[in-house]
């Protein structure tokens, strides 16, 4: 049996803390009082170390005087439940095919477990979260979702309670921030007739951010970013050269609409779009408060 310890974290002395303190001042002072939208998903919402990492990047980044907003998604939790009861789940270009039995489980997931468990994360780091879905405060107003087919254009393709935005009331949000909380958003939104619908959880923070008007959008992730066809990270990308990267399937599957919904918000005025690796550790303080990026930032231009 082997006894071999993982190696010890290197010790960092007072000094060096202090130093890189010191290099976070210039970000804190750029961003102090901006919106910053991070869709929170991925292995960062599975692994236990990272849960609190995330949890406490949050609550610093907020009383530092920035006003996080954070939007989840529920992926692993929600095939977890799906196959408890024996369902398969399905996926079309990237989305979640959701039947009226599969929304019930949807929503039982996203607005019970994993929006109550991200709150409590974040009040336990010393933080005042709020849990919402886009039904609170009319939030989130939505449609049907009519999906293309791509061997025919013409045609469309039904994936069930699966909706698009049509609206963002943002007075919910902007209540809560301004009093001093930080809310955490499920994406679930109404309908006109009342019923609910699933929508993908990077569209919603995609648009709420661009809504807000924010500073940055971040995404995180369970790759390093954006990689081309031989795995290496691009670490800047303009609109055009994603829209190449659509064209030759370099972007595809689960990965569509996490880049059309940050490429949507770096042209409706969000500052900066990135996309990083969320099995880093502390990697929303990476992106936003060093040098040292840990993923690819999307430029409109």
């Amino acid at each position: 049996m082997s006894t071999a310890m993982s190696p010890a974290p290197p010790v960092i002395s007072p000094a060096q803390k202090a130093e890189t303190l010191a290099e976070a001042l210039p970000y804190i002072r750029r961003f102090h009082g901006k919106i910053i939208v991070v869709k929170y998903g991925g292995n960062a919402m599975s692994d236990e170390r990272l849960k609190h990492s995330f949890a406490r990047d949050v609550v610093l980044l907020k009383l530092v005087g920035m006003s996080p907003v954070v939007v989840h998604g529920g992926g692993p939790q929600i095939e977890q439940l799906l196959a408890r009861v024996g369902k398969k789940g399905e996926f079309i270009q990237g989305m979640r095919v959701t039947d009226a039995e599969t929304m019930d489980l949807v929503e039982m997931v996203l607005a019970g477990q994993v929006n109550k468990e991200i709150v409590e994360l974040i009040n336990h780091a010393g933080g005042r979260a709020v849990g919402l879905t886009g039904q609170d405060g009319g939030l989130i107003s939505a449609r049907k979702l009519r999906m293309s087919s791509k061997e025919k254009p013409n045609e469309h393709i039904d994936i069930g309670q699966v909706g698009e935005i049509e609206s963002i009331d943002p007075r919910v949000i902007q209540t809560l921030t301004a009093s001093g909380f930080i809310p955490v958003i499920a994406p679930i939104g109404s309908g006109g007739e009342g019923e609910t619908y699933n929508i993908n959880a990077d569209v919603v923070a995609g648009k709420i951010a661009e809504i807000l008007k924010a500073e940055k959008l971040v995404l995180l992730t369970n790759t390093p970013g954006v990689l081309d066809k031989e795995g290496k990270l691009l670490t800047g990308l303009s609109a055009r050269e994603i829209d190449e990267l659509f064209a030759d399937g370099t972007i595809s599957g689960g990965m569509l609409p996490k880049i059309s919904s940050a490429l949507d918000a770096a042209r409706g005025g969000v500052n900066a779009v990135h996309i990083i690796d969320g099995r880093v550790d502390h990697a929303l303080l990476l992106e936003i408060m060093t040098d040292h990026g840990v993923g690819t930032m999307i430029r409109s231009h």
